[in-house]
């Protein structure tokens, strides 16, 4: 089976198990791992950084979303940390 479908298969039964899957594409470290499953509360913190003054895009405010109702703390950061509802 190609990379790509094990992955997929992977990603499918993790999310059936009530994880959080990320599939990482680029990062800006070599050898981190394709993907980041994420158990409810597991007490990670995501940074969305923006250029001061912009906001997430939609597709953003609809992933920042889904991670609070996963648990998992998601903050809005343009040199400033800003807390407001997306």
């Amino acid at each position: 089976m190609i990379e790509s479908k094990v992955q997929k298969s992977l990603i499918d039964e993790l999310e059936r198990k009530g994880f959080d899957v990320i599939k990482l594409s680029v990062t800006n470290k070599n050898g981190i791992p394709d993907i980041v499953a994420l158990p409810k509360g597991c007490g990670a913190v995501f940074y969305e950084v923006k250029q001061k003054g912009k906001k997430p895009s939609k597709l953003q405010e609809f992933r920042i979303k889904e991670l609070k109702n996963h648990g998992i703390n998601v903050y809005v950061y343009d040199g400033d940390i800003v807390n407001r509802e997306v």
